[in-house]
């Protein structure tokens, strides 16, 4: 399993997470990194958010060593039998404290500010990290946590090593991982996205979640979701179960996972759409790919950033995926397309917004099939790694913008695009990303693909958009008029 980031990892943390839903939860986030994936966890729960902030206190002459752990509130743990074995003094145990105590305090200041830390006393401490790996800092956090008096320590975490259990068998009372898996040798590994946490960052999660309320359950709930935000609520048209969505209305953001009726199946899916949206994305996963997807979701988290919706959903249902018949036939992929594109302009929320495509494999023959439909009215598709010469005939009457990305060294695919290209009579860009295979695994390649597809996003749905008038009071430190405007050029090579 590989997360797209540490946000998508806490969102599916959360779903393992929620038989806490009944207990007087507190979520610590462990700064820096696990702090992002506290805030999913703490938002599904609706439990309140709080960062633990704790400094290892390691031995004189071999730091990485600890022999205690301080926390907040003059917390202070000794490892007695380790200290006396190593005959450290307590004057050398004191000057380590005081130095550790100086950086423990500097934390806590920047990243609480004026805020109080949220007692522990009788409740369940949820600490939670983006993985472990030695463990020494998650180990002091359940040693912290315990002398605040919380009465249960839960440890959770989205990767693991396999032994982990065992290590930390006598520091929590329940350990939890998604993944614990034996080639584990750093936590990066598995994450596509794993820059580091600023303080900024941290601090920013911890403001969004001291305002943060809990989850709004479904219409239709008679409990206010009081059994873990599983309840399920049809439209007026009977064709979508939202499940564990933001609530709210007008522009709020929307981040709900879906069902959809397409013919005689139920197709299941997630439609995230930014506050302020210019459009939305509709995902067409191609051959051996689903909503799961980490390349996909990637590429949604970079369009997602460009106030761009996306609507990542199943083309095919779990029983279909194995038969290869349905795998290749475009005609069905792209009629269930149709009727997803269908249903999303039926929601109150999101209509009247501009609809784009970014199909990969298969997925992008069957975009533009479903862009050639009689009346579809989309304004973009993006190709990546497609196969867009299974679109046949249909690729000379598309006529949507279209922008073709194949990685520098998948020849084969290439060519067939470039092959497609040379058919198409739409507007049309073929971008190749030096380096990069079919799947865009090599550092950069993915990055660069998404950036390719956001920007002709931008381009070709802000187009669609009626602008708003110009706020003749805004104006920059220059006296100049200033407004928001798209980036209209492509960051990758063309290749034209």
């Amino acid at each position: 399993m590989i997360f797209v980031d540490r946000v998508e990892a806490g969102r599916r943390l959360a779903v393992r997470l929620e038989h806490l839903r009944s207990e007087p939860v507190v979520v610590l986030g462990l700064p820096r990194g696990g702090v992002p994936v506290a805030f999913q966890v703490a938002q599904a729960l609706g439990a309140p958010l709080d960062v633990i902030v704790v400094r290892k206190l390691g031995l004189p002459f071999q730091p990485e060593l600890g022999m205690g752990a301080i926390g907040e509130g003059d917390v202070r743990i000794i490892n007695r039998e380790l200290v006396e074995r190593t005959g450290v003094t307590e004057r050398e145990i004191a000057a380590v404290e005081a130095r550790e105590r100086t950086e423990l305090d500097r934390r806590v200041k920047r990243f609480r500010g004026a805020r109080a830390g949220i007692p522990l006393h009788g409740r369940t401490a949820l600490i939670v990290d983006d993985g472990i790996a030695t463990g020494s800092t998650a180990r002091a956090a359940c040693q912290v946590a315990r002398a605040r008096g919380a009465a249960r320590i839960v440890l959770a975490v989205p990767v693991a090593p396999p032994d982990w259990k065992a290590r930390f068998a006598h520091d929590a009372d329940e350990l939890i991982a998604l993944q614990t898996p034996r080639s584990f040798s750093a936590i990066g590994q598995f994450y596509l996205n794993f820059n580091q946490t600023s303080d900024d960052e941290v601090v920013a999660w911890l403001d969004r979640g001291a305002h943060m309320t809990p989850p709004r359950a479904p219409e239709g709930t008679p409990d206010g979701n009081a059994k873990g935000g599983n309840a399920k609520g049809r439209n007026a048209k009977g064709g979508v179960t939202e499940t564990g969505g933001t609530g709210g209305g007008g522009s709020a953001r929307i981040d709900t996972d879906i069902e959809l009726q397409a013919g005689a199946v139920r197709l299941t899916g997630r439609l995230t759409v930014p506050e302020g949206a210019i459009g939305v994305v509709v995902f067409a996963h191609g051959s051996g790919s689903t909503s799961h997807s980490p390349r996909n979701r990637y590429v949604a988290g970079i369009l997602d950033k460009a106030e761009i919706g996306t609507l990542l959903f199943d083309l095919l249902t779990l029983d279909e995926e194995h038969d290869r018949a349905k795998v290749f036939d475009i005609e069905l992929l792209a009629g269930r397309l149709v009727a997803a594109t269908e249903w999303l302009r039926s929601q109150p929320r999101v209509a009247g917004l501009p609809v784009g495509y970014f199909g990969a494999s298969t997925g992008a023959a069957a975009a533009l099939w479903a862009a050639a439909e009689p009346g579809a009215d989309i304004a973009a598709v993006v190709s990546r790694g497609g196969r867009p010469d299974l679109a046949a005939d249909r690729l000379e009457v598309v006529p949507t913008p279209t922008l073709l990305i194949v990685g520098g060294h998948d020849e084969m695919v290439l060519g067939l695009n470039r092959q497609a290209k040379a058919r198409l009579r739409c507007e049309n860009r073929l971008v190749v990303i030096p380096g990069a295979t079919h799947l865009f695994e090599e550092p950069g390649t993915l990055h660069a693909a998404a950036e390719a597809a956001r920007n002709w996003f931008t381009i070709h749905l802000a187009a669609r958009v009626t602008p708003a008038p110009i706020d003749l009071t805004r104006r920059s430190p220059q006296g100049a008029v200033s407004s928001h405007r798209p980036p209209w050029g492509l960051s990758s090579r063309e290749a034209l």
